[in-house]
C-alpha cells in the first residue's frame, strides 16, 4: 500500500496565505494550512500533503477540480506569446471553480515550503480573503512585529507598500509581505471604517507548534497550533510523559492544518494502528494508517472550533469515529480537499485539487466539517475538564 502524503502547507487563499497545509491557511507571513501533495506530477506517489490552513473563507459544498493538463497548456501558450505564465495559470484555475487551488512562482513556493519547519520571515499575521475580495487579518502573532505595531484580528489589509491588495489572492499578499529581515513594509489598513497606515519591520519569526502544560488535577493539556515538522513526535512524547492514568486535553482549536504525515503521527499517540482517514486522488482511493503502540486507555478529550482545519480535522475525525476521544467545542472549518503541486512549463507551481478526505467511517470533511460531541464556545476548556472528570479523571 502506498505511504501517506509527506507534506503540505499552502495558503488557501489561507494560512499560506491560506496554507502550514499544505495550507497552508495563512499567516500573512506564516501561511495557512491546506491539503496538498509534494509529488510534482505523479499522482501515484504520495508526497507531502499540506493540510489547509486556509484563508478565512466560508467552506463550500465540496471540492471542484481543475484539469492540470489544461493549466499546463495555458501556461505554455502564454509563455510562447511572451505573456505571464503564472497569470494564465491563475485565470485557468479561476474559471475552474477550484477554490482551494493556488499558483506560485518558484520563489513564492520555496518560501512557503520553509514554513513547514515553523520558521519564516515576515510581520507575524495570519490573513484570509473575504468573499468581497478584501483581505482580513485573522490572527496576529503575540509579541511579533505586527502586534507591536498595533495590528489586530479583524483589521482589513488594503495595501502593501503602496499597492492595493483588494481582490488579490492570499498567496500574492503573503509574497508582498515577505522580504529580508529588518526591511520595512508599509501597511494600509481599515479598522472600524477608519483608514490607518503602519510601518512594520520584517523579522525572522518562529512558532512552537506544540505546547504542553499540566493542570492541578494532573490533566495534561497539549496545544497543537499547527502540524509542522516534528509536531507529531512532540505530541507522542507529551502523552508518554503524562502522569499514569491521567487525562489529556488535545487542543486543536485554531489549528489550520499542516503536514498530513505529522497529523497521522499525532493521532498515532492515541491509537494502536488502524485507519486514520481515506482519500482519493482522481478517483483512486488510498488510506492513511496510524502507527501501532499508541496509548489507547488514557482518557482523552479533543477541543475544536471553527479554526480547526484540514489535517487537524483528520485527527479529530479519526479520534471521534474510532471512539477514542470525546470532542468538545464548535463545528470545525470543513477543509477536506487534497491538493497536489504540478510544476508548470515556466517553472511556477500550481497546487490543484485532485480529491477529498474522509474519516474512518466514511464521512466527508470538505464543505461539511465535523460536529463535536458536545457543543461549547466560551468556557470550552472548563467543560472539557468536566468531561474528563466524568471519564474518571480529575476532581
Amino acid at each position: 500500500m502506498p505511504g501517506p502524503p509527506v507534506h503540505c502547507l499552502r495558503p488557501r487563499d489561507l494560512r499560506r496565505g491560506a496554507a502550514l497545509t499544505l495550507a497552508f491557511l495563512a499567516a500573512v507571513t506564516v501561511g495557512a494550512g491546506t491539503g496538498c501533495w509534494g509529488a510534482d506530477d505523479d499522482a501515484r506517489r504520495p508526497a507531502a500533503v499540506r493540510a489547509a490552513a486556509g484563508a478565512a473563507e466560508a467552506p463550500g459544498a465540496g471540492a471542484a477540480t481543475v484539469d492540470r493538463d489544461a493549466v499546463a497548456r495555458a501556461v505554455a501558450e502564454a509563455v510562447a506569446e511572451g505573456k505571464s505564465g503564472k497569470r494564465a495559470a491563475e485565470e485557468e484555475v479561476s474559471r475552474s471553480g477550484d477554490r482551494w487551488a493556488a499558483v506560485y512562482d518558484p520563489a513564492e513556493y520555496a518560501a512557503f515550503t520553509e514554513d513547514l519547519d515553523g520558521h519564516w520571515t515576515g510581520v507575524g499575521v495570519w490573513t484570509g480573503r473575504r468573499r468581497d475580495g478584501r483581505i482580513e487579518v485573522d490572527r496576529v502573532q503575540p509579541d511579533g512585529p505586527a502586534a507591536r505595531a498595533g495590528l489586530r484580528a479583524g483589521d482589513l489589509l488594503l495595501g502593501v507598500d503602496g499597492q492595493d491588495v483588494t481582490g488579490r489572492s492570499v498567496a500574492d499578499v503573503v509574497a508582498m509581505l515577505r522580504g529580508a529581515a529588518g526591511t520595512p513594509v508599509v501597511l494600509r489598513l481599515s479598522r472600524g471604517g477608519v483608514d490607518l497606515t503602519e510601518t512594520v519591520r520584517r523579522e525572522e519569526l518562529s512558532a512552537d507548534p506544540v505546547t504542553v502544560r499540566s493542570l492541578p488535577d494532573g490533566t495534561t493539556v497539549i496545544k497543537v497550533a499547527s502540524f509542522t515538522r516534528g509536531s507529531g513526535q512532540r505530541v507522542r512524547d507529551a502523552v508518554r510523559a503524562a502522569p499514569p492514568g491521567a487525562g489529556v486535553l488535545l487542543d486543536l482549536r485554531g489549528n489550520p492544518g499542516g503536514l498530513v504525515t505529522e497529523a497521522v503521527a499525532a493521532a498515532s499517540a492515541f491509537l494502536d494502528g488502524g485507519l486514520v482517514a481515506t482519500y482519493d486522488v482522481r478517483g483512486s482511493e488510498r488510506a492513511l494508517y496510524a502507527e501501532p503502540g499508541g496509548d489507547t486507555a488514557r482518557p482523552l478529550v479533543a477541543l475544536v472550533d471553527g479554526g480547526t482545519m484540514s489535517a487537524a480535522e483528520l485527527v479529530t475525525g479519526a479520534l471521534q469515529d474510532r471512539g477514542r476521544a470525546v470532542t468538545v467545542g464548535t463545528h470545525t472549518f470543513g477543509k477536506g480537499a487534497v491538493q497536489m503541486p504540478t510544476r508548470l512549463p515556466d517553472g511556477s507551481v500550481a497546487e490543484l485539487t485532485v480529491g477529498t478526505y474522509r474519516t474512518p467511517e466514511g464521512r466527508s470533511i470538505d464543505g461539511s466539517g465535523i460536529t463535536p460531541d458536545l457543543t461549547a464556545g466560551d468556557g470550552a476548556e472548563d467543560r472539557a475538564r468536566r468531561v474528563l472528570g466524568g471519564l474518571g479523571v480529575g476532581p
